[in-house]
């Protein structure tokens, strides 16, 4: 016959004592061996911010681990942007660029050595595309309508020609001594609408950078500036769009520390006899540029990139093209009235279903 001996069992309040000691020793273990592995950095992800500036939609992406500070950075980007509309709007009754406009025919105006130097980039580009680009284009009648509407004809030849005989980037006075600008006759005006996106887009993102933004996008109505990865380590993606179905792609490149800037006349035209005629006006002429329905081009630059798609708007796919081709580093992808697209030398596109074959030389649009 064997005995067994009877359990011991503690009493319960030992035993809830024992499992609180227990799950206390586990809780300082589980500390310990935290404690003792790296914790991992924190992943870095995109922040945006959207805002309305230069009568256009902007976006700001910053990438960055912090996110203190990349909405700092995007604040601080979008508020450049802000300062340099107020300094330059065509529109703002207080901008230098009202000021020198009031006064043109009577005497010249000392401006900011920032607004000063912005004029004579758009002089300089004025040149370059022997006036395809024209900062005075301001200067010209309003006598179109851009209504998205059928018309019955263009304006007679005499209106149109008396329409730009104000215009003339030539005319422009600097003096860089007394940093001022002269616009000798009355009614002359200048418009930096056609690079000041650009700047905006360019001095937003060196503000961000300097903040500690390593990459990041801004889009500031199509011009569009990328610098450095996105969060997954790929390139951005930038889509050009289809004039012939909007709202689609016709086709997108991958790129990373460029400017991608598109100019077209699908949102602002009008017709007539079936044939668009947009918003971009040819300065040598007072008619409206055609040939094209879409310019886009890649440079690193994107105040440059912003004044060389209306320029090659104006100039047309052949001569555009070959302007283009003459510059270093400087791509463009045209997209012709017949739904042709067109490419500099080197320029490599990812074309989509909906986009025509893109062609190694510029051939010229059908009438």
């Amino acid at each position: 016959m064997s005995c067994l001996a009877p359990k011991f069992r503690l009493p319960a309040s030992w035993q809830k004592r024992r499992g609180a000691l227990a799950i206390s020793l586990l809780l300082t273990l589980g500390v310990s061996w935290l404690a003792a592995r790296p914790l991992a950095p924190p992943r870095a992800r995109a922040y945006t911010r959207s805002a309305h500036l230069m009568g256009s939609a902007f976006t700001f992406t910053a990438v960055s681990a912090d996110d203190s500070l990349a909405w700092r950075a995007l604040r601080a980007g979008l508020r450049e942007t802000q300062r340099i509309d107020y300094l330059c709007s065509y529109w703002d009754s207080t901008s230098q660029v009202v000021k020198i406009n009031r006064l043109a025919g009577i005497r010249p105006v000392v401006v900011d050595q920032e607004v000063y130097d912005l004029i004579e980039r758009t002089l300089k580009i004025s040149r370059l595309s022997g006036g395809a680009f024209d900062v005075t284009f301001a200067s010209g009648d309003k006598i179109y309508k851009f209504d998205k509407q059928a018309h019955a004809s263009l304006p007679d030849s005499a209106t149109v020609r008396r329409s730009v005989q104000r215009i003339g980037w030539q005319k422009v006075r600097l003096d860089p001594a007394a940093h001022s600008v002269f616009l000798p006759e009355k009614g002359m005006r200048i418009n930096l609408a056609g690079i000041l996106q650009g700047y905006g887009v360019r001095r937003a993102a060196e503000t961000m950078k300097q903040l500690g933004i390593a990459a990041g996008l801004i889009n500031g109505s199509g011009d569009v500036y990328c610098w450095g990865r996105q969060p997954d380590g790929s390139g951005w993606r930038i889509a050009i769009g289809d004039p012939a179905r909007p709202h689609t792609v016709s086709s997108w490149l991958t790129v990373s520390d460029l400017a991608v800037v598109t100019a077209g006349n699908y949102e602002q035209y009008f017709t007539v006899g079936g044939r668009y005629y947009g918003h971009i006006i040819n300065p040598h002429t007072g008619y409206p540029a055609t040939g094209l329905r879409s310019v886009t081009i890649i440079c690193p630059d994107v105040e440059l990139a912003d004044a060389l798609d209306d320029a090659v708007f104006v100039l047309g796919p052949v001569e555009g093209l070959a302007l283009i081709n003459k510059l270093k580093g400087v791509n463009a992808t045209v997209i012709t009235d017949d739904g042709q697209t067109l490419v500099s030398k080197g320029m490599q596109l990812n074309p989509y279903h909906s986009a025509a074959p893109a062609t190694a030389a510029p051939r010229p649009a059908t009438p």
